[in-house]
């Protein structure tokens, strides 16, 4: 399950997406979450679905490769939809006990799943074809007006991008502790949750040292070449926005626009 989570990620390829400036790959992924709460019928997660499916075309990123991070959400996504089906009030389909299911609570559950699905699959797409420094800059020139409020945007983009390529780094590092233990006998697979929950103590307290002493070797390595935030400071690929990134603009407007359409015709 460790190696299924896909967000933080970055596959290389020379597609159109990984081309476009990383400010208008971060607006279509808004975009993108936006429409899905929008939606609320079949057409209009159908839409979803076509705009989400030539994304991923575009991108020329191995279909699989994008879908084996909702393994890493199943337990998310099961518990979600249990509470929706069973939680939400409504007309009565099947009872048993203090327990019923509801026609109102099934249509929830399946948009709950539609959406925590697209939200992973959008956000892993986006990371995917951004590498973690496209992704700082784009993050640091889209909220640069917030500067004049006194918002440390540079700061705030640093720690984002920093997150983002820890978890690759953290990501592996439980790998190879979890081969460890297994080699000297834990198991962290069989035995009820409370015993499972046991089982990752010896891979919670060394998974949480290595990430310390990752942080704090970057903390050193930072402060020896003399990182002062983002006052004054230059890019080495200064961003500029190309035909390619007007033409994907105009493409996510006609989008919002339909999605707004569908809602306003409660669709």
């Amino acid at each position: 399950m460790i190696r299924d989570i896909t967000i933080g990620q970055y596959y290389p390829a020379k597609s159109v997406i990984h081309k476009l400036d990383p400010r208008t790959k971060l607006f279509g992924t808004l975009v993108f979450i936006i429409s899905v709460f929008l939606f609320h019928s079949i057409a209009g997660y159908a839409v979803a679905t076509v705009f989400l499916a030539g994304m991923i075309l575009i991108s020329t990123v191995p279909v699989k490769f994008i879908f084996k991070g909702l393994k890493a959400i199943f337990m998310i996504l099961l518990i979600t939809m249990v509470f929706n089906i069973f939680l939400t009030p409504g007309e009565a389909l099947v009872s048993f006990g203090i327990f019923k299911i509801t026609k109102e609570g099934l249509s929830m559950a399946v948009r709950m799943a539609i959406r925590l699905v697209y939200l992973v699959i959008g956000s892993s797409l986006m990371t995917l074809t951004t590498t973690p420094n496209q992704l700082t800059d784009g993050l640091e020139k889209s909220l640069r007006p917030l500067n004049k409020i006194h918002v440390p945007v540079h700061e705030i983009a640093m720690m984002m991008s920093i997150a983002l390529r820890f978890i690759p780094i953290l990501l592996e590092e439980t790998d190879k502790i979890m081969k460890a233990q297994i080699a000297r006998g834990a198991d962290f697979e069989n035995g009820n949750l409370i015993q499972k929950v046991k089982n990752m103590v010896p891979l919670l307290v060394p998974l949480f040292i290595s990430a310390f002493r990752r942080a704090n070797d970057l903390a050193m390595a930072m402060e020896a070449r003399c990182y002062h935030g983002g006052d004054n400071r230059t890019q080495m690929k200064p961003l500029k926005y190309k035909k390619r990134d007007h033409i994907a603009y105009l493409i996510l407007f006609a989008y919002l626009a339909v999605a707004l359409g569908f809602r306003v015709a409660g669709l």
